[in-house]
């Protein structure tokens, strides 16, 4: 080994020193004298990638010191994972051994970053011969020393570089003062050809930590979801994917860029459910899309009263063309109809009498539906690679994106595998988990590869549940993993705030929603104000996963205009595509729930107020962020309403608001500095 050779990092040397023998000499010889600590963002010490979007700068920070006081180098370092190429930039020092580095990438994919530093011995030298010669002592000696670093440094290079270095030290043997000298050897270009020929003493690698970069639609993307079969003017006909068409140009103007949809596979018979959840289905019920399949097909095919197999392509391609994507449901579960069943008995899991065990949520009972077994001796790896299969055949029908049935309760280890394995053939493909679980298994499906995830944002009512959830979800190690869609409902879930709020309750909702996360969701009929319960439940009142539900989506009442405008300030406003970088404010109301996200630039703000009571009007003195525009508290500011475009000026750091929920629930102002 040579003091030029790059040491092993810390992580490695550990890893050869058992903790229960004490360091040799020769270990400790390979142990890094350059440290480099605390490097963030990293997830769980680089076991996992964190999270990113194409385009978006990602700042990477590091503690880096070294025993003495010489002069550092620190880079930061990327590269595709795939790809021998690396990039790199200088990283700024932050003063308190704290350094920093900022790119973006606009390749989606996996890539990995990693921090190079090394004593950086030319500008050790010149920090030195600076001082010395400002204490105006003899540096004769110093002198010659520069002379002999740019001889060394031309025989270590070659080409021009080894010519423009020699030259240099020719230069130096001149005689000339020793003032001339030293502006020769501390300027600018003789620093950068001699940072090109260092020979990286006691060079320092960190570990190589992960990074998945996304397309943008995996952090900013509005959902909608619909039953393809409810697309239709009479509950006894069946709606299909021609059907949809129709309702592609409201969807697309209600700023909607994301077509969810249920499972639109073939729906078995045994055990269908009927209206409401029941055990006894009529002639004419058609049953849970999750029950997945029949005669007519599995998790591969279409239902046949969906329409015909080119039906679903067409449909894909006139949702682009009004700027929507296609999203589908991924249910890994099956009816007792399943060709898999026959296909495949070693994939389920049997009970000693013969039967098949069902799904069961205690105390609901899903007897039209069964789960496979991810382990069962069969199951592996037959199981695992048909899954696989069925998500790359709807790829390549144009879906990019997945919205996943349940994935807590299937292995973690089998979503890591087909999440990383779809990415490396198609990185643009989006998963979102339909996870409502314990933070740490949410957490996780965001470590193992899922895009983004339900949350707990549908329980979050009051003023200080809000604040202190999305203030969470803005610290690690929620801030690296986890992309949160705020969805309003959905089938399943029809939340007792929206039961008696009226109109004013899921307007204060989906403002929540649009203005605290860039990903947001809602379920067809949301915008109709739809809330009639099963008395005691968060459940829907003849639900559509039961039965086929035609709506007039012109119907008095509705808030189409409101969510077409909310989306549309999403869009036109930066700082609120991303639930990142939210920041509360005082308001006086605990009825009021008020916070703000800056420009990219720093030089605006978007502030959001919403009253929580959809009964009564709330006042409330608030506070505008003057300080975070760098202006005092007597400041002339710009204030603009983004819900109607009305303007007016702002005096002051303290003002008063006054909302009744019959008229709006909720104010979304930009603040601009007064010019």
């Amino acid at each position: 080994m040579t003091r030029n050779e790059p040491f092993v990092t810390e992580r490695m040397a550990a890893a050869d020193n058992p903790a229960d023998e004490p360091l040799t000499l020769s270990q400790a010889l390979l142990l890094p004298r350059v440290v480099i600590e605390n490097t963030t963002p990293v997830l769980d010490a680089g076991v996992y990638a964190v999270k990113t979007e194409a385009g978006r700068t990602l700042t990477v920070a590091s503690t880096v010191y070294a025993d003495g006081h010489d002069v550092l180098a620190v880079t930061l370092n990327w590269r595709q994972a795939h790809s021998r190429r690396w990039r790199s930039i200088n990283m700024s020092f932050l003063g308190n051994d704290r350094w920093e580095g900022r790119f973006s990438i606009n390749e989606v994919g996996r890539h990995l970053f990693v921090i190079e530093a090394w004593i950086d011995t030319y500008a050790t030298y010149c920090h030195d011969l600076e001082k010395k010669f400002a204490a105006g002592v003899n540096i004769e000696l110093e002198l010659e020393e520069g002379r002999l670093h740019l001889k060394h440094g031309a025989e270590r290079s070659a080409g021009p570089l080894r010519e423009e270095l020699a030259g240099l030290a020719r230069r130096l043997s001149k005689g000339l003062p020793a003032g001339r000298r030293v502006e020769m050897l501390v300027a600018n270009e003789t620093r950068v050809v001699m940072a090109q020929a260092d020979p990286r003493s006691y060079l320092t690698r960190s570990p190589e930590f992960p990074l998945e970069v996304e397309r943008e639609r995996a952090a900013f993307a509005s959902w909608y979801e619909l039953f393809p079969r409810s697309i239709t003017d009479d509950p006894r006909r069946h709606g299909t994917f021609n059907d949809v068409h129709a309702r592609l140009p409201m969807i697309r103007d209600m700023g909607f860029d994301v077509l969810y949809f249920p499972p639109i596979h073939p729906i078995g018979k045994q055990f269908r459910k009927g209206r409401n959840n029941s055990l006894n289905a009529g002639p004419d019920d058609p049953g849970s899309p999750y029950a997945i399949g029949s005669p007519d097909g599995g998790h591969e095919a279409i239902h046949p009263q969906l329409g015909r197999s080119e039906d679903f392509p067409r449909l894909v391609a006139a949702a682009e063309e009004h700027g929507l994507e296609i999203a589908l449901d991924f249910a890994i579960q099956c009816s007792q109809d399943h060709p898999w069943l026959t296909e495949h008995p070693g994939w389920f899991s049997w009970r000693p009498d013969g039967s098949i065990r069902y799904a069961e949520n205690p105390p609901k009972k899903y007897q039209d539906i069964v789960n496979v077994d991810f382990y069962a001796a069969d199951a592996v790896p037959s199981l695992w690679l048909a899954l696989r299969d069925v998500v790359l055949g709807w790829v390549e029908e144009g879906v990019k994106q997945f919205r996943v049935d349940n994935p807590h309760t299937k292995p973690l280890p089998f979503w890591q595998w087909l999440i990383a394995d779809i990415r490396s053939r198609h990185p643009e493909v989006i998963f979102l988990a339909e996870a409502f679980t314990k933070p740490a298994m949410m957490a996780r499906l965001g470590k193992v590869g899922y895009s983004q995830s339900y949350t707990y944002f549908t329980w979050r009512n009051t003023k200080a549940e809000i604040q202190e959830y999305f203030e969470t979800l803005n610290q690690p190690p929620w801030s690296l993993c986890y992309r949160p869609n705020f969805f309003v409902n959905t089938p399943d879930i029809n939340p007792f705030f929206l039961h008696t709020s009226g109109r004013a309750g899921f307007l204060i909702r989906a403002a929540l929603a649009t203005m605290g996360s860039g990903l947001w969701g809602m379920y067809s009929g949301f915008e109709l104000c739809e809330a009639a319960p099963i008395p005691g439940k968060e459940e829907y009142l003849d639900s559509e996963k039961y039965e086929i539900r035609p709506r007039d989506f012109t119907q008095p009442g509705n808030i189409i205009a409101e969510i077409a405008q909310l989306n549309r300030i999403r869009r036109q406003q930066p700082a609120l595509q991303s639930h990142l970088g939210v920041h509360f404010y005082n308001a006086w109301n605990d009825n009021i729930v008020y916070f703000g996200k800056p420009s990219p630039d720093g030089e605006s703000f978007v502030l959001v107020a919403v009253s929580l009571d959809p009964h009564n009007a709330q006042e409330a003195h608030f506070e505008l962020p003057l300080w975070e525009l760098g202006l005092d508290d007597n400041a002339v500011t710009r204030g603009e309403d983004l819900m109607n475009g009305h303007r007016w000026e702002w005096y002051g750091k303290t003002q008063w608001m006054r909302i009744e929920p019959w008229h709006q629930p909720f104010g979304i102002w930009r603040l601009d500095k007064a010019h």
